[in-house]
């Protein structure tokens, strides 16, 4: 038998490190799980799980969102094809993953549970899941918009209610086993359809946005995977790619509603990639499991998600140094890169040229 090359033994590690920890926060929980104990189970040093994830927490997240990935592939139902029967199907989807007081007993709680008590208790979290949450709401609602026959208003606070909707009944029901009855809350998701939000959409203006710098640059991206639809793309089309830091990902519907027929891609980056980057990547396959079945992809919004953890998009951007409050775009056209923006409302500049 070959011996494996060092990056083949780092992944096969790195495998068994994510299965051991998998069994580990199932059987214990967040909060008691022990790294010792995760290594013991992988049956690696503690040395090899910190070579792989910074801390406890790194791992949790990872664990979620691998779990998430694979739930997202299952088959689909049949999409709504009006904004009520989307907003209940996303609903549905959401709430599929939610014990039923029979299930919970004295078993251990699933795998999840410890999420949202981990992001109360740090800041470092708590504010990159608020934007990423505003993220979920912002794809929702543009998708929920294009299901209409012509334009009427902005849905994404439609979409911000149904997800605070959504997440108080994954809370009632892990505090509460009973309270929650799934089908009224599916009901009340599709009736927010027709409550009037008074939502509209106010860009952000001069000098407040410095337009755009006219450029005439090279552009060769390397080859991503869209987080969003799950597939491998290429970003060599004309478009907008604006670099956003986990504090400012709500930012990216500047850019989606400055340029409405144009190609968006969000590059998502972090001043701490391997601890945050694993939570985007838990929150964007969560939405990508419950839009599929809500929303025909036809009426998605013209968005790529890409979860630039070595900062190689950002980098061939032009943006070489990165953070949580980054905020950077440019235009592409012909292979070429001609305009690029920096700061609060790039993405906007960008795509308004």
């Amino acid at each position: 038998m070959s011996r494996l090359s060092r990056a083949q033994t780092q992944e096969r590690n790195r495998a068994r490190v994510v299965a051991a920890a998998r069994a580990e926060f199932a059987e214990r929980g967040f909060r008691d799980a022990k790294i010792d104990v995760i290594a013991e189970r992988a049956e690696l040093t503690r040395g090899a799980v910190y070579s792989n994830f910074p801390g406890k927490r790194a791992l949790y997240l990872t664990v979620l969102a691998e779990d998430a990935e694979r739930a997202a592939e299952l088959p689909d139902l049949e999409p709504g094809r009006t904004v009520r029967s989307a907003l209940a199907a996303f609903a549905t989807a959401w709430l599929a993953d939610l014990p039923l007081a029979t299930e919970r007993g004295s078993g251990p709680a699933p795998l999840g549970a410890d999420l949202l008590p981990e992001v109360l208790t740090d800041a470092a979290v708590r504010i990159p899941f608020a934007q990423l949450t505003r993220l979920q709401a912002v794809v929702l609602g543009v998708a929920l918009e294009r299901l209409r026959p012509a334009p009427d208003g902005r849905l994404v606070r439609v979409a911000e209610s149904a997800l605070t909707t959504l997440h108080g009944a994954s809370v009632l029901a892990a505090a509460a086993p009973g309270f929650v009855e799934p089908f009224d809350v599916v009901a009340g998701c599709g009736r927010l359809a027709d409550v009037d939000l008074r939502d509209s959409w106010d860009p952000p203006h001069l000098p407040y946005v410095p337009a755009a710098r006219p450029v005439d640059e090279p552009w060769d991206p390397p080859a991503v995977l869209d987080s969003l639809s799950g597939e491998p793309v290429r970003l060599t089309g004309d478009g907008v790619v604006t670099v956003l830091g986990l504090h400012r990902v709500g930012a990216v519907e500047e850019a989606v509603r400055a340029a409405p027929t144009a190609d968006v891609t969000a590059v998502l980056v972090s001043g701490e990639p391997a601890e945050l980057l694993p939570l985007a990547r838990l929150v964007v396959a969560d939405l990508r499991r419950c839009l599929r079945p809500a929303v025909p992809e036809g009426a998605w919004p013209r968005l790529r998600i890409v979860l630039d953890a070595r900062g190689a998009v950002a980098a061939a951007t032009g943006t070489s140094a990165v953070s949580d409050a980054t905020e950077a775009a440019v235009r592409i056209a012909g292979g070429r890169v001609v305009a690029r923006a920096d700061g609060h409302g790039a993405g906007h500049a960008a795509a308004a040229r």
